[in-house]
């Protein structure tokens, strides 16, 4: 399945299927055809929407978590119809969800998250994107995955095009560091819908332990690990991913959010 990709008022995302909406958040090195299995799986029944974010060209200034977040909700507001809808997120897309829903709690009535960002995070395996250096890139986009064949040479050749330009690098180190230090252990009580976590049980970036800890500073989280499987669960292990969201997105579909 090919996304068709939109575009809108200088606005790129997928729109696709009718009903309550899924609104999906790729990670710093993400693209929308991350989710490629997820828009497969639930446009029969939702509508899913997945903005680009701009992470590569927004104006450094505000190339940090603040300044996505900033973005996500002019994009909604532009293209989404109103809330309350279910916001998943992967890595910094999942930051960035939960950052959205603290300044905009009445439009999230479900939280998705898998390798989020937002309590500890080793993006970089310690070490920041080396221009023009291919080995580096390969090695960095194999880190992500529990099978390293899944770090395709189509996906290493896309991201070393990313960070073989100057200034795509600059953006990519101010919101790796935003990230870092925007931590989210005092927050994540006040966020009170239903929530589930999905984790790679080999997840290097974000490890289990981060998992349990987002598990138990989410009041309404339940969390699942997937084995064999490493920082993006819905690339890697798209079946059970899907499956456990379907679950999910049905036990809770009229689940009442507890008073915020």
């Amino acid at each position: 399945m090919e996304l068709q990709i939109k575009e809108h008022n200088g606005y790129q995302y997928i729109d696709e299927g009718t009903g309550d909406v899924l609104l999906l958040l790729h990670g710093l090195f993400g693209a929308l055809s991350n989710w490629q299995d997820v828009v497969a799986t639930f446009r029969e029944q939702y509508r899913v929407v997945i903005p680009l974010l701009p992470i590569y060209d927004m104006p450094l200034l505000s190339a940090d978590v603040p300044g996505l977040v900033k973005f996500v909700e002019r994009f909604v507001a532009e293209v989404v119809v109103p809330g309350p809808y279910t916001v998943l997120g992967n890595s910094l897309g999942g930051h960035i969800a939960l950052v959205y829903t603290l300044r905009n709690p009445r439009q999230v009535s479900r939280l998705v998250l898998t390798g989020s960002s937002g309590l500890f995070e080793d993006s970089m395996g310690g070490s920041f994107p080396k221009r023009g250096n291919y080995g580096f890139v390969q090695e960095r986009v194999a880190y992500t995955f529990y099978d390293p064949a899944v770090a395709t040479k189509e996906l290493v050749d896309e991201v070393f095009s990313i960070t073989n330009s100057n200034a795509k690098c600059l953006r990519i180190i101010n919101i790796a560091r935003s990230a870092q230090r925007h931590n989210m252990a005092r927050d994540l009580g006040k966020i009170r819908v239903p929530t589930l976590l999905i984790w790679g049980l080999n997840d290097t970036i974000t490890p289990p332990l981060v998992a349990h800890e987002f598990n138990r500073l989410l009041p309404q989280s339940e969390l699942y690990f997937l084995d064999h499987c490493g920082h993006a669960p819905m690339m890697e292990r798209p079946g059970p991913f899907n499956a456990r969201l379907q679950q999910f997105l049905r036990r809770t579909a009229s689940q009442p959010v507890a008073a915020r």
